[in-house]
Formats: C-alpha cells, structure tokens, sequence
C-alpha cells in the first residue's frame, strides 16, 4: 500500500472507480508530463450527492462537501490516467464552478473542500493555483464542478 493509499485509509476515504463520461469528451488528456482531467461532479455511487445552488438549496458547509467528493472522484481520474496516485509530482491548477444564487461571494470558502483535500493527502504537491467562479447552473444541476491538472512522472 502506497502512503497516500495509506493516508486514504486512514481517513476513511474510499476511492471510487473513475467516473465515466457523460458526453463526448474524454475523462481526461495527457500532453508530455502534463495531465488534464476533465470536470468531476460530486457523483457518489452513480448518484450526485449535492444538487442546487448554493444559497438556496446548499449552504456553504454542503458545497464544501460536494467540492472535496468532487476531488475523491478527481482522485479516482488520477488512479485511471497514472495507474496510481504517487505518480503526482504537483497539483498545478484548479477551477472550481459553483452552482449559486446571484450575488453569492463565497465561492473560494466552497471550493476549498477541494482543495484542502488535496493538501491534506499530498501536502506541499497538493497545493495548487486556482480559479472559481459562482455559476447560475451546472450539468445535472450539481453544486459543484471542479477541473483538476497536475504534472506526473
């Protein structure tokens, strides 16, 4: 068991298999050492766990928790595309999209479910740049899409 499957366990974190996709797209793109994943939604047993804009049908703490499923299911892509998770060598990038109602200012707060996920289990590698944006609506309604891209080797 590699030490990040180590750090999953002990969180109790069980990494779903990679979603699948719900278009003509791929899940994700290797160009060099560069991987893209395309966006994960806070699916959970072929099931979204978070429908709806934050604001009104999600608060800010259930947004948090669709954005860090979200980054379990970006685990998942990663275990696809790489074979295993310690083939990151840096998080590089993150956009995060929340489902909100207008004028909604806290989107980072949300999307740091993710993102501290990722620093919780890789550390100073899963520290990453980053944009977000609140949206006025998401594939299937989810609360949140997040798009990962790291380097590997």
């Amino acid at each position: 068991m590699s030490l990040l499957e180590s750090k999953l366990d002990d969180m109790g974190i069980l990494v779903p298999d990679a979603p699948v996709p719900a278009g003509s797209y791929l899940p994700y793109r290797i160009c060099g050492n560069i991987l893209y994943l395309s966006g994960m939604l806070c699916f959970r047993d072929g099931e979204l766990t978070h429908t709806g804009p934050v604001g009104e049908d999600q608060t800010v703490e259930s947004g948090y928790e669709a954005a860090r499923i979200s980054a379990i299911n970006s685990l998942a892509a990663i275990r696809s595309a790489l074979g295993e998770f310690d083939r990151v060598v840096q998080f590089l990038h993150v956009n995060g999209y929340v489902n909100a109602v207008p004028g909604f200012t806290e989107s980072p707060n949300v999307i740091n479910g993710a993102s501290n996920l990722f620093a919780e289990l890789y550390g100073k590698i899963g520290k990453h740049s980053r944009a977000v944006v609140s949206v006025s609506g998401l594939p299937l309604n989810s609360t949140v899409e997040i798009q990962v891209t790291a380097s590997f080797r």
